[in-house]
Formats: C-alpha cells, structure tokens, sequence
C-alpha cells in the first residue's frame, strides 16, 4: 500500500533524489554512495528556539530529522539521530535581518555540551534544519559540532528561497 500513496503523492509533490535531482528516487546509488561509506551517519538537528517549542508543543526540525532517518535506513543507510546542539544564550527572530545581521545574531549561540561531544567522534555528521536563507545558522551549528571534534559532512534543509541561490546578484 505504501508504493500506491508515494506514486499518489510524487503527482502532487514530485519525488527527486535528494542529493542530484534524479526523477523518480528518493536517494539514487550513487548519492548514497556519495553520502554513506558504511558505518553511522548521525543527523543532527539544527534545535528550535525554546520558545517555539514550547508554542507548538513539539520540535518540527527534530521531528523532519527523524523522518529523514528513517527513509535512509528504509533505503539501507545506517542513519540515526542525535539531538546534541544546545543553544546557549537566546537569538532574537531572523525574519527580518540581513545576512551580516544573521551572522552576529547566531555567533557563539549553539553549542554541544558536556560529554556529548564524545557521541560525534569519527562519525560522518549531517546538519538537519527546515529553512536555509543565508546559512548563518547552519554555520554556527558546524562550528559548534566541529568545536568538540565532530565532522561535518553535509547538511540537508527542507526549503530555500529562492534568493538563496543568487550569488553577486546572479
């Protein structure tokens, strides 16, 4: 039955490989390939304000990177998720703020504490948030993770504006 609701939800939201764009796969061999060489691969999530947690009641971003690591193993990807970021000081809304602005707002606020940092060591470690604008936020979080050793390999995000691909104007 789940093969009919994909084919029946690909015709509303079309399905692509997540790393190429193939047509018709969520992750094509060779961006599998590309992004699991055996062994864990941890999802970290980007976490969500306390406040905005607390609002909706549950944490959307850590919910999206359990989903996201549950297809990759459907698909044979030893993928699992580790809510170790931690933010340590508030950070006013970015929805109004330039990129420079963001940059500062973010700088210094997330951190993986304590013994945590030790879960990272040697494991591939994907950055999981919803929305990328100018990556003033994921930055921060692969600062924070590789600040205790961890590695960074790739970050993967729900959605983008479209001016998140505009570079010098282009």
């Amino acid at each position: 039955m789940r093969g009919v609701w994909q084919e029946l939800a690909g015709l509303v939201l079309p399905v692509d490989c997540a790393g190429c764009g193939r047509p018709r796969t969520e992750l094509c061999g060779a961006c599998r390939r590309a992004l699991w060489r055996g062994g864990p691969l941890l999802l970290v999530p980007v976490p969500s304000a306390r406040k905005a947690v607390a609002g909706r009641g549950h944490d959307p971003v850590r919910r999206i990177a359990l989903a996201a690591s549950a297809e990759l193993r459907r698909v044979g990807v030893g993928a699992r998720v580790l809510a170790v970021l931690r933010q340590r000081r508030a950070m006013i809304d970015q929805s109004g703020l330039d990129a420079r602005q963001r940059l500062a707002n973010v700088a210094g606020a997330l951190e993986v504490p304590g013994a945590a940092g030790r879960l990272l060591a040697g494991v591939p470690v994907v950055l999981v948030d919803d929305l990328v604008t100018t990556g003033a936020t994921l930055a921060e979080a692969a600062r924070a993770v590789r600040a205790v050793g961890g590695r960074v390999t790739g970050a993967a995000v729900v959605a983008a504006p479209r001016s998140s691909f505009l570079f010098n104007g282009k």
